[in-house]
């Protein structure tokens, strides 16, 4: 099979104010297709580090950032297949009845994902249309259309059902209200983060973020589908998944340390593996 290697990882730099517990998730998940090496992960100056699984299974690490400047810096390279995200435009809706009892989780709301707010709309727009995948992608392809990009048009506190309104948001939301449609009509969705090069796509321009896309279960596993790009994508390294991004975000701090600068990369190393 034929590979390509990614450079990928993070620079965070917080202030502090008082000594402050914080949780990052940065660090590729296991259960992917791909392989990394080179991982390393530090601060400055040295913290003790305690690393952890949550209760999705997402690698996490926790610190306690003291009082003034700290950075954390992570990096590796991870081989990923030089192919794009499958699919299977016949896979088919399961019932709920039918669905494995941990999959069951994700057609219920969530803090971000109001099925239930959003389930008139989910239903008078794409209940006629094809069950399975086809009436997946008719949810992205309306989402992808129905909101316009833009950094800082939504807050912490936006939900599906606050950009669903405004017509405006960044990936997470695009992500939220897909999520929400899918689990409103009873498939299941999952919110996913992580690295996203530009492996032969035109670059956008834009200096690079993490990226969000989903997950939904048809037939008997889960499909990557990607509301904010629409389009299928090569070289996604998959950070964490959950019920939406208050399961998976990027810090969790236990206070209010200020985030002076961050800066996220994912492009080709041509170096050997």
């Amino acid at each position: 099979m034929s590979t390509r290697l990614l450079r990928i990882g993070c620079t965070f730099t917080y202030r502090a104010e008082v000594p402050t517990s914080t949780v990052f998730q940065v660090r590729p998940v296991e259960d992917q297709d791909l392989r990394v090496t080179c991982e390393r992960l530090v601060f400055e100056p040295d913290l003790a580090l305690r690393h952890y699984r949550d209760l999705y299974g997402n690698p996490c690490t926790r610190v306690v950032l003291p009082v003034g400047p700290s950075t954390l810096h992570y990096s590796a390279l991870a081989v990923v297949p030089d192919r794009v995200e499958d699919t299977d435009e016949d896979a088919p809706e399961a019932t709920p009845a039918d669905l494995p009892d941990d999959v069951l989780l994700y057609t219920l709301p969530s803090r971000y994902c109001l099925s239930d707010a959003l389930g008139d709309e989910a239903w008078s727009r794409f209940g006629a249309q094809p069950r399975g995948c086809r009436r997946v992608r008719q949810i992205c392809q309306y989402v992808h259309d129905h909101l316009s990009f833009g950094y800082g048009t939504s807050t912490a506190l936006s939900t599906a059902a606050d950009v669903n309104a405004a017509g405006v948001g960044v990936c997470r939301d695009f992500a939220h209200l897909a999520i929400s449609f899918c689990r409103a009509l009873n498939i299941p969705a999952r919110y996913v983060f992580g690295y996203l090069p530009d492996l032969d796509v035109p670059p956008d321009g834009a200096p690079m973020d993490f990226a969000a896309w989903i997950e939904v279960w048809l037939g008997d596993r889960w499909w990557t589908f990607d509301p904010r790009n629409n389009t299928p994508r090569k070289g996604r390294v998959v950070i964490g998944r959950g019920r939406d991004a208050a399961d998976v975000a990027m810090a969790t701090t236990f206070g209010g340390p200020l985030l002076e600068s961050m800066v996220v990369h994912a492009e080709e190393d041509f170096a050997p593996a």
